[in-house]
């Protein structure tokens, strides 16, 4: 997996083996925080849903102006911290968390985090591109589709799993912030209103 500058992507992963990754309430608000601390200062998130054995994110990765992270947060200046670096130290900081509070060892995740690709990302405005030329429009319709479609897909998921009747319902996704049920504060808003990222249905 390699999470590209100017790309937006959908993340997901789950329990070695579909095991369970989080055991209790706190477990899924420890997550947010390792999104909060590993994610947010490198990409812009769009979307989340954590249940009981994986995770889904909807990422933009914006392009490197050296205003994103101060220079404290970086390793070095030879090795600065990426969106790529930063989500492996977060799933392995977890995973020894997880490890120590159930007394097991071993991987807690699927040895890679699968990445697909949503469509670029230029100016904070959605572009979608084919080696830099120009789309045709039914093209540039059918990829921006797939963003909302995955968008949905990804906060029905428990209702899919019968963990929930309806999206908002289940406390771990961004279903809620977007029902304004719930003030959150990990998603980028204004980038989701300038994507068209608001209805669930």
């Amino acid at each position: 997996m390699d999470l590209e500058q100017g790309n937006i992507y959908h993340l997901y992963n789950q329990g070695n083996n579909r095991g369970k990754i989080f055991f209790t309430k706190e477990n899924y608000y420890y997550f947010l925080r390792k999104i909060e601390q590993h994610i947010c200062p490198y990409a812009a998130l769009l979307a989340w849903c954590l249940m009981p054995n994986h995770f889904h994110l909807i990422i933009a990765v914006p392009v490197d102006n050296g205003e994103q992270v101060t220079p404290s947060d970086r390793l070095t200046p030879s090795h600065p911290v990426t969106i790529n670096s930063s989500l492996a130290v977060m799933l392995r900081s977890y995973t020894r968390a997880i490890n120590i509070q159930e007394q097991r060892s071993g991987s807690l995740f699927r040895e890679r985090t699968k990445a697909e690709w949503l469509g670029s990302i230029e100016s904070e405005k959605l572009k979608f591109e084919n080696r830099n030329k120009e789309i045709p429009q039914i093209m540039t319709d059918i990829m921006e589709e797939y963003l909302h479609t995955c968008f949905r897909y990804i906060h029905n998921n428990p209702v899919k799993a019968r963990l929930a009747k309806n999206a908002t319902e289940w406390e771990f996704s961004s279903a809620r912030d977007f029902a304004s049920l719930r003030d959150g504060n990990l998603i980028n808003w204004e980038l989701c209103e300038q994507l068209g990222l608001s209805a669930l249905k």
